[in-house]
């Protein structure tokens, strides 16, 4: 729903709103409709995850190694602007491996049964993005991407770790019980989290997905740059898009979607990292034990 809400043609308009969506969707395309996309999304998200959260830990150790080496404190910790660096290197890596499935994921969730031309599947839509529009085509709005990845990611790192530190320190709500947090804490700070990140980069998404639309012989359909239902779609870079977007739309064009992807969203991200910690604490004590 986010996606079809992030790139449909302005005068052509199926969803003005997100149930309104999600009924159009039904009515046209059925259960299947909803779940258009998904095993691409699936296929992404866990090596996306993995990469994530593995290159999370070890750029942290990098970040700290090298600040205590440059302020000589043996002892010191990281803070939210390094966990906020440690954040946005992870995402950028992490968005980087998997850019290619993201971009398919988008078109296969846009096209519909009148589609003039059909993608079958995963295989299917990255070979022939790679057979009509080049092998570049599959990093089509990789810039905003990496934009958008590092107040996104970054954000989401640095404000749960810094909102769980903060709670553990000065236990200001008494939430706190023999010095850990509940998971329902943890929760709440992956959600306020979640909450931060996607709101501020939300924009950067949008444009990321109108571009990968671009080269598309269905996407004048669905989206079109000059905000007419028959042109072809055309954005000369990132800043064309955003420029497009704006003039034909308005700056509420910018966040089209953000509905639908801050109810995934928030209770996504709150349940990764907390599921990541429980997993790491659990295989710890079998590690320790084992020893």
């Amino acid at each position: 729903m986010k996606i079809l809400l992030q790139v449909q043609n302005p005068h052509n308009i199926k969803s003005s709103g997100t149930v309104q969506g999600l009924k159009y969707i039904w009515r046209t395309e059925g259960l299947r409709g909803l779940f258009k996309g998904n095993g691409t999304n699936c296929a992404r998200i866990v090596p996306n995850s993995a990469v994530k959260f593995f290159s999370y830990e070890q750029a942290s150790k990098g970040i700290l190694y090298m600040y205590r080496q440059q302020t000589g404190n043996e002892n010191a910790q990281l803070t939210p602007v390094l966990r906020l660096g440690a954040g946005a290197t992870a995402g950028i890596i992490a968005m980087s491996a998997t850019y290619p499935m993201d971009m398919v994921r988008g078109r296969l969730t846009v096209q519909t049964a009148n589609s003039p031309y059909q993608y079958r599947g995963i295989a299917h839509a990255l070979s022939t993005v790679v057979r009509e529009e080049g092998p570049r085509a599959l990093y089509r709005g990789w810039l905003p991407s990496v934009i958008g990845v590092v107040p996104y990611v970054g954000l989401n790192f640095a404000v749960y770790e810094s909102l769980k530190d903060w709670l553990v320190k000065d236990n200001p709500f008494g939430l706190v019980e023999n010095n850990e947090l509940t998971i329902i804490t943890r929760l709440s700070c992956g959600a306020i989290a979640g909450t931060v990140g996607q709101t501020i980069a939300y924009p950067l998404d949008v444009i990321r997905r109108r571009m990968q639309m671009v080269g598309w012989k269905s996407a004048s359909s669905v989206v079109t740059g000059e905000g007419r239902s028959k042109a072809s779609l055309e954005y000369n870079g990132m800043v064309d898009a955003f420029r497009k977007t704006v003039r034909h739309e308005g700056l509420g064009a910018l966040y089209k979607g953000l509905v639908p992807n801050s109810v995934k969203v928030v209770p996504s991200i709150a349940i990764a990292f907390v599921t990541y910690e429980m997993v790491k604490d659990v295989l710890g004590v079998e590690f320790r034990i084992s020893d």
